[in-house]
């Protein structure tokens, strides 16, 4: 029997949301992608961008949904008719996380959205919020800036290189996850 876990990493389309707080997910996402040599292409079906890593029976199918972060869901469901998954134990989201300092990369086994856009719209369409996600820390802002300013403002370059080494940590935890089970993962990098 063929084992399958989809990897959803979760931001909106387009260039002008690229450099954002909010794409981090599916930053992180095509990191872990570039580290499998494998190359993320349209799917028209899951409304994403789609690759599959084959090893045996196991497939891993890493998804950055080309819906926007709101409906993010939709395109999950496209994923799970395509792979026919229902267990939460089966998905992994990576996606920012405001209530995380910034450098701080987080695996958790379910839990609440946290009001994250994203992850209602997942929670609705999956019918579950048992999930695992990988939380990469962008803190919150401050003075009178908007949450909804700060997380979709384009970030420089420089300010964006300041965040490799969390973009980084957050492909390592997703290796970890998919190495060695989620609480394996959990123990060994929650902690550090």
């Amino acid at each position: 029997m063929k084992s399958v876990k989809i990897v959803l990493g979760l931001g909106n389309p387009g260039a002008e949301y690229a450099t954002s707080r909010h794409n981090f997910g599916a930053q992180a996402l095509k990191l872990a992608c570039k580290r499998r040599s494998l190359r993320l292409v349209p799917s028209l079906s899951s409304r994403s961008l789609l690759a599959e890593e084959r090893q045996g029976l196991e497939v891993v199918a890493f998804a950055f949904p080309q819906t926007f972060m709101n409906d993010s869901g939709a395109s999950l469901r496209g994923l799970l008719r395509r792979y026919h998954i229902s267990s939460p134990a089966d998905l992994i989201v990576i996606h920012d996380d405001l209530d995380l300092a910034p450098g701080v990369v987080r695996i958790k086994a379910g839990g609440g959205v946290a009001g994250h856009n994203g992850l209602k719209s997942i929670v609705v369409h999956f019918g579950s919020s048992s999930f695992t996600r990988v939380r990469i820390g962008i803190g919150r802002p401050t003075g009178s800036q908007t949450v909804t300013d700060y997380v979709l403002a384009r970030l420089s370059q420089g300010q964006l290189e300041g965040f490799g080494p969390e973009l980084e940590s957050a492909a390592d935890a997703l290796d970890l996850i998919l190495a060695k089970g989620v609480e394996a993962a959990m123990n060994e990098f929650n902690g550090r």
